[in-house]
């Protein structure tokens, strides 16, 4: 189970807004970096046939099967920090990440 925060619920929510369209996020990993694995997050207008939804705050999520092993139990979070702001991935199954923060390993 994936779970976003409202304050994340919101920036989703007014991004999708913004766009004029689409049905949420599509969360998955791909293999980049000094740990190895990245996360990537895009807005989604359409969910494949094999794809794994949840619906939260009135938005969709959905992960592709083999970036789900990667992430069960992920929190997803919105953080301004001084001039910086963004989405910020919280997994219990990250064992170590990257000094620049950009990849992690499981």
């Amino acid at each position: 189970m994936i779970t976003v925060t409202s304050t994340a619920s919101k920036k989703i929510l007014t991004n999708i807004a913004r766009r004029g369209q689409g049905l949420g996020i599509r969360l998955g990993v791909k293999t980049t970096g000094c740990s190895g694995l990245a996360y990537v997050l895009e807005y989604v207008d359409t969910v494949n046939p094999e794809d794994i939804s949840y619906k939260q705050d009135g938005f969709v999520i959905v992960v592709d099967p083999k970036s789900s092993v990667y992430l069960e139990g992920l929190e997803i979070d919105y953080v301004r920090q001084g001039l910086n702001e963004g989405f910020e991935f919280n997994n219990p199954l990250e064992k170590d990440r990257c000094g620049c923060g950009e990849s992690f390993r499981i």
